[in-house]
């Protein structure tokens, strides 16, 4: 049973989600897409341990579920946005595009938005105990910082056309929202049998960091999606 002691600490780690989520959306905002991407991991770490927390410690409470809510949707919905939203200002535009320049950046925004319907979802959704429906807010806020960070030469060159990244934006606001049984790393065990698709995907992962590094963040986004969907046809 939690006491005066303990009973604070999820609900700090929380705050300190959030504090480095606004660090992040200042970095995002000033075009500093390594720093951003730097705060936006570290307020995953703070938000896998709060909730940790939470449960060793039988520290739950009505107050530290909202706050967790309005902390992801700064943490991984604002903050991506901003990345994306710097990038979208930085990127060249085709001469019959030029007047779409100052209004396409907005739609970034949408990130924030379809995250914060996911995050409603998901505390309202009893069948996301321990997997979830539709790719996790900070697996969402990972691919766009990592992306914009190890690729920026790419995403800003002539080659790369806005409306491709236009396309990219409704594609992950979707899957944040979709039906899509995504698996979850969180476990009782260590057990081959109960982690199979968890190895897997661990296993995959380390030549994608090592290989692509800073990119390799985005690429292991994709595969975990990837991996579900396999997972998903083969149930």
């Amino acid at each position: 049973m939690a006491n005066c002691i303990t009973r604070p600490i999820p609900n700090t780690l929380t705050c300190l989600n959030l504090f480095s989520g606004c660090i992040a959306c200042v970095m995002a905002f000033e075009a500093k897409y390594d720093l951003a991407l730097a705060f936006i991991i570290l307020s995953s770490v703070f938000d896998f341990f709060d909730g940790m927390m939470a449960r060793v410690l039988d520290a739950h409470s009505a107050i530290g579920k909202d706050l967790d809510s309005l902390t992801d949707d700064v943490s991984f919905g604002v903050a991506p946005s901003l990345v994306v939203f710097s990038l979208f200002k930085e990127m060249y535009y085709p001469g019959y595009m030029e007047f779409m320049a100052p209004y396409l950046p907005y739609a970034a925004f949408l990130i924030s938005v379809f995250s914060a319907l996911r995050l409603a979802k998901f505390n309202n959704d009893t069948r996301q105990t321990s997997s979830f429906i539709g790719v996790p807010v900070p697996a969402n806020a990972l691919f766009w910082a990592s992306l914009v960070a190890g690729m920026h030469r790419v995403l800003i060159s002539e080659s790369f056309h806005p409306l491709y990244l236009l396309l990219l934006v409704c594609l992950f606001s979707w899957l944040l929202i979709s039906e899509i049984p995504m698996f979850s790393l969180k476990s009782k065990s260590l057990s081959w049998k109960d982690n199979k698709v968890s190895f897997i995907f661990l296993i995959v992962c380390i030549p994608l960091l090592v290989f692509l590094k800073v990119s390799g963040f985005a690429a292991a986004i994709v595969w975990y999606i990837l991996l579900s969907l396999l997972t998903w046809k083969k149930e």
